[in-house]
This record gives structure tokens, sequence and C-alpha cells, in this order.
């Protein structure tokens, strides 16, 4: 046993490999907590986020509704004025509303996939860790 500093510490040569190999073990043990640990936390992260992105999706949605319906009503209005015939001017302005809202859902869907949503942070840790236990082992 040396004495650095005031601490004591084991020669690494004076422990058995039946000690060595139960703290490795335990270090491994305490690694794959950890792992497990890291990656509740970040799919509870990713959990958060669809969650927002859901409400943001349901907040648009009803938000644009009656807006939607008043100006529609508007451009409708202005395109009958503007010498189109109603059946005309309801169908530009109904498509144009098609557009409107296949952009929000698309923002909405993109925020949802799958590399927005996978625990990226996790699965390098458990590269590093999965090397390194590699070189424990060693």
């Amino acid at each position: 046993m040396q004495i650095t500093g005031g601490i004591a510490m084991s020669s690494q040569s004076s422990r058995s490999i039946p000690e060595l190999f139960s703290d490795a073990i335990a270090q491994l043990a305490k690694l794959v907590g950890n792992e497990f640990e890291l990656a509740r936390l970040e799919l509870s992260e990713k959990a958060s986020q669809v969650g927002r992105a859901a409400a943001m999706i349901g907040a648009g949605a009803v938000i644009l509704m009656p807006a939607l319906v008043l100006l529609l009503f508007a451009l409708s209005a202005a395109l009958i004025r503007g010498g189109f015939s109603e059946p005309v001017a309801y169908l530009f302005t109904g498509a144009g509303a098609a557009l409107v809202s296949g952009a929000l859902i698309g923002i909405g869907l993109s925020r949802l996939s799958d590399d927005a949503l996978k625990p990226s942070v996790t699965l390098d840790q458990v590269q590093r860790d999965k090397a390194a236990a590699k070189e424990m082992v060693r």
C-alpha cells in the first residue's frame, strides 16, 4: 500500500485477479445504470418535444379555422366582384385554404420525424462506453 498526499492507495500489482474482476464488474454495473438514467432523461425530453409539437399543430388548427373562414369569404366576395362566377371563386379560395393547411401540417409532421426524436446523446454515449468496456477487458 502506498501513501500519496495522505491518501492510502493500494498498488495495482498487489490486487488479485478476482478483486480486479470484481471492480470491473462493479464499474460496468454502474456504467449500465448511468446509461439507463441518461436514456430515461433523453426519452423524457423527446416525449416533451412530441407534446409541444402536437400542441402547436392543435393550436394552429384551432386558431386558423375561424380566421380562415372569414378570409375565405372575403376573398370569394372579391373574386365574385372581380367577375368570377361563384363556383369558381369558391374553388380558388378552397384551394388556397388547402395549401395553407397542408403547410401547417407539414411543419408539424417535420417536428415529429425520426431524426428529431432519436435519442442521439444516449446512443453516442453507449458507443463510447462500449469502447471503454472493451478497453477494460483487455
